[in-house]
């Protein structure tokens, strides 16, 4: 599951690639993009398509926050402590889910059509591997070795209102994420499951930000194998 990628491109090259009129992003920080950290997508306002910021995690369903706050009940009723169910599931944390694969879902249906679906600019993303003497590192991929942008097909959600972390407590925030597919080669050495969904054409792009998800759909689908290349990690 990808949970790191990076930005290494200024705003015009993503606004012109991905044709985007406006752009609320400033000058666009290059440099690496976490879980929780705000990243720059392009959506759709209206009829204009712009280049903005959200924060990457999407809301986990109503289904993962009930079963989180019934196990810290459970915690608080071992140790003695008075709570309010009602209270604890309503500023149950949810850092946010990153990666949608499962679009047969109902808490995914409501967001697949063209006004909540975004591009997300990457130049190269991970997947989380093992060096020889087993320890954690991770494993970069790009369309080539010069690292060109590319984008994810993303999902947005505009002003959420959830617990992102509990000393912040409740936010209103612009989320997004993006679909995950079957992996290809080399994706799937390294990490079997899944790989996220990449458009690797103009024609794509145009699909995925304005068909109708029966057309839009075909979108979730593993690249051909070799279509994307391992990076050094310096060059990340």
């Amino acid at each position: 599951m990808c949970n790191l990628y990076t930005v290494s491109v200024g705003p015009g090259a993503i606004a012109e690639l991905a044709r985007a009129m406006r752009s609320e992003v400033g000058n666009l920080e290059p440099g690496p993009i976490y879980p929780d950290y705000v990243a720059p997508i392009v959506r759709m306002e209206g009829n204009t398509r712009i280049l903005t910021y959200a924060r990457w995690g999407l809301p986990s369903s109503a289904r993962a926050l009930y079963d989180a706050a019934t196990r810290r009940a459970e915690r608080l009723r071992a140790r003695g402590k008075a709570f309010d169910f009602d209270s604890l599931l309503k500023l149950e944390p949810d850092a946010g889910t990153t990666n949608v694969r499962n679009t047969a879902s109902r808490h995914w249906l409501r967001w697949l059509e063209p006004p909540n679906r975004c591009l997300v600019a990457i130049n190269a993303f991970s997947e989380p591997g093992r060096d020889a003497e087993g320890r954690y590192r991770p494993i970069w991929f790009a369309r080539d070795q010069t690292r060109p942008l590319t984008f994810f097909a993303g999902i947005w959600v505009p002003q959420w209102t959830s617990v992102r972390k509990v000393r912040t407590g409740p936010e209103t925030l612009d989320l997004f994420g993006f679909l995950t597919c079957d992996p290809s080669e080399p994706v799937r050495t390294f990490h079997p499951k899944a790989m996220p969904v990449i458009l690797t054409s103009p024609e794509d792009l145009e699909v995925w930000m304005s068909a109708p998800w029966s057309e839009a759909r075909r979108l979730q689908r593993a690249l051909p194998d070799h279509s994307l290349c391992l990076i050094p990690d310096g060059d990340a």
